[in-house]
C-alpha cells in the first residue's frame, strides 16, 4: 500500500470486520478460438461499512470481478465470502443489492412503482410500499415526479431511480457499477452528494466501479487500483478525507490534489498498457 497515500498509520481492526473475502479470483474467456484472460489471482477483503473503488483502465477486469461478487459470472479460479460463506455462481446472495451501469428502468411503470418493485417482489403490504416509497422519493430529490414515466426523466433523474430502487430493499451490501459513467460532470457530482448522503446515514459496504480517479476519490475510504488487462491488483490507496464529505469541497483541497497526483501517474500507466495491448 502506498506511503503517501494516508498521512497516518491505519489502525488495525479485527478480523470480524470483514463482509467480503475475494481470494485468488481469476477469469479467462473463450473468444471464437481464443482465451482472453480477463483477471488473474485477485485477492482483497472489503471491511464492514466500507467504501471501496474499484478503480482501472477499461478492460481491467474491474466489472467481471464485481460480477463474480455478484455471483452473476462463475469464476475460472478463486473463490469470494460473503459474511464467511462462499458465494455461488448463479445463486442469489441475501443483503446484496447491484446498480448496474445503466439504469434498467420499467419504461411502462412510473417512477413510484419502479422504486417499489423489490417491496412488490417481497410481499410487502402496499401500506408500507407506499411509506418507503415516499422516503425514497423524497432522499432523492424526486417529489413531485412519483407518477412521472422514465421516458419524461433526465439521466440523471433515471440514475436517482435506479439508485432508489436497489436502496429501498435495504441491502447491506452494495455494489455498483459505473452507475455514474454516461452522466455529466454537473450530474455525477450531484449523484456523489446524494449517494454520500444515504451512505453516511446507512453505513452499507460499498463495491464501486469506476475509471474516473476523481470520482473514486470523493467517494472512496479506499482505492484499490487494477492493472491493464488480464486485471490485477496493482496497489491500494487509503482515502483520508474527513467524514461527512461535500462532493465539491473536498476537490478544492490541497489533500486531493496531492492524492490525484499520486495515484494518476500509476493509474496512467496501465490506461498506456491497456490502449498498447
Amino acid at each position: 500500500m502506498s506511503a503517501l497515500a494516508t498521512s497516518a498509520a491505519p489502525q488495525p481492526r479485527p478480523p470480524d470486520t470483514r463482509r467480503v473475502e475475494v481470494k485468488g479470483l481469476s477469469k479467462s474467456f473463450q473468444l471464437a478460438k481464443t482465451t482472453i484472460e480477463a483477471v488473474r489471482n485477485v485477492s482483497f477483503d472489503v471491511r464492514r461499512g466500507e467504501f471501496v473503488a474499484l478503480l482501472g483502465p477499461s478492460g481491467s477486469g474491474k466489472s467481471t470481478v464485481l460480477n463474480m461478487i455478484a455471483s452473476l459470472i462463475r469464476p475460472s479460479g478463486g473463490d469470494v465470502l460473503i459474511d464467511g460463506k462462499r458465494v455461488v455462481a448463479g445463486k442469489a446472495t441475501s443483503n446484496v443489492g447491484y446498480v448496474f451501469q445503466r439504469d434498467t428502468l420499467f419504461p411502462w411503470r412510473s417512477i413510484a412503482d419502479n422504486i417499489g418493485y423489490g417491496l412488490e417482489l417481497a410481499g410487502v403490504a402496499a401500506h408500507e410500499r407506499k411509506e418507503r416509497i415516499a422516503e425514497c422519493v423524497a432522499q432523492a430529490g424526486l417529489k413531485g415526479f412519483e407518477s412521472a414515466y422514465p421516458s419524461a426523466l433526465s439521466g440523471g433523474m433515471r440514475q436517482r431511480v435506479a439508485l432508489m430502487r436497489t436502496l429501498i430493499v435495504e441491502p447491506q451490501i452494495l455494489l455498483m457499477d459505473e452507475p455514474f459513467g454516461a452522466l455529466d460532470t454537473h450530474t455525477k457530482i450531484d449523484m456523489h452528494e446524494v449517494l454520500l448522503r444515504i451512505w453516511e446515514r446507512e453505513q452499507q459496504t460499498v463495491l464501486f466501479v469506476t475509471h474516473d480517479l476523481g470520482e473514486a476519490l470523493t467517494l472512496a475510504d479506499r482505492i484499490i487500483l487494477f492493472s491493464a488487462r488480464p486485471g490485477r491488483i496493482k496497489d491500494m490507496f487509503e482515502v483520508d478525507f474527513a467524514r461527512p464529505r461535500d462532493a465539491v469541497k473536498v476537490r478544492e483541497t490541497p489533500r486531493y490534489a496531492e492524492l490525484f497526483q499520486h495515484i494518476w501517474h500509476s493509474l496512467g500507466e496501465e490506461f498506456v498498457k491497456g490502449r498498447s495491448a
